[in-house]
């Protein structure tokens, strides 16, 4: 898979991480970018195709396949937090809205392209998940539980598609500079590093993509006596 010459579609692209992977593949000679978002107005970036997308609406989904039946690398970007615990008032109504983007529209926009991936040669699937994948903290406990459930969706699918010529890459992080992550303090990366370092996993057929220090970190700890996910954070 190579980024030059391939027919991008990205999932929230209009900010944040989805917006350094327009950027990147535009960057690395990608022929056209679609770049997807709930409000095609909030597209900004010259040079990628504006599409209207939710992903939780399967209607929508289905109206950007037929419109896009030229993509060769598909990037599952969005994804919501709602910054819930799990035993909290409106716990369960936080985790079903995180669930229907986080996994259920990672799925949905997957299977849908599938399809779309092998009658162009097989391609790529990018789906950008977590840090949270392997561990998780009280004030995101149920966004942790959906990163979780896609990382198996992840493996699933890489399973599944492998007979049509299709890779698929996870792609793990901690904190970045986006708008997700400004109430954080502390140190956090690039989006546009991260999206340099997916598309350059893409490339290697790499199955996953650790894109910083904590995911590293994390990822090595589940096999170690004292996993990461173990531990019991400060309340």
């Amino acid at each position: 898979m190579k980024i030059k010459d391939s027919v991008v579609f990205i999932t929230g692209a209009n900010r944040g991480l989805g917006l350094a992977f327009a950027k990147a593949a535009l960057a690395a000679g990608a022929r056209k970018v679609y770049a997807a978002a709930r409000d095609p107005k909030s597209v900004t970036l010259p040079g990628v195709v504006p599409v209207a997308l939710d992903v939780t609406q399967p209607a929508q989904v289905e109206a950007a396949v037929r419109a896009c039946g030229d993509v060769t690398l598909l990037v599952n970007n969005a994804g919501i937090s709602r910054g819930s615990n799990l035993l909290g008032d409106g716990a369960v109504e936080a985790a079903r809205a995180e669930f229907e983007t986080n996994f259920f529209g990672v799925w949905a926009l997957s299977k849908a392209f599938a399809p779309v991936l092998a009658a162009n040669g097989g391609g790529a699937i990018v789906n950008v998940l977590s840090a949270l994948s392997w561990t998780t903290f009280p004030v995101v406990a149920t966004y942790s539980a959906t990163k979780s459930a896609a990382w198996s969706l992840s493996n699933g699918l890489r399973n599944e598609l492998a007979g049509q010529g299709t890779h698929v890459t996870s792609v793990h992080v901690g904190y970045m500079d986006t708008d997700m992550a400004s109430h954080v303090p502390g140190p956090k990366t690039s989006p546009d590093e991260v999206a340099a370092l997916a598309l350059a996993g893409v490339e290697a057929g790499q199955p996953e993509v650790l894109a910083d220090a904590v995911s590293r970190q994390l990822k090595q700890s589940l096999s170690s006596e004292t996993p990461a996910y173990a531990a019991v954070p400060a309340q």
